[in-house]
């Protein structure tokens, strides 16, 4: 798994497959509010994209994934 409750973040590493979708949902569901950092994605599934949107996520630094960063704007001021 690329999911990850790492410190006061929920990180989100390496490749992230759709597998993912169901990890970062029960993450976010019981870290309401927890900033999530991608910036060390290098691709993320659309699954768990959409997890992201459905939660209006907050993040920590730009997604590192560009394709996902340039369609939503992940982790952008």
């Amino acid at each position: 798994m690329t999911v990850r409750l790492g410190g006061d973040a929920i990180v989100i590493d390496g490749v992230s497959p759709v597998e993912d979708a169901e990890v970062l949902l029960e993450t976010l569901q019981a870290h309401p509010g927890t900033p999530v950092d991608c910036s060390r994605c290098a691709s993320m599934h659309t699954a768990v994209v959409q997890v992201l949107m459905a939660a209006n996520a907050t993040f920590r630094r730009t997604c590192g994934d560009n394709f996902v960063r340039l369609w939503t704007g992940f982790g952008e001021s």
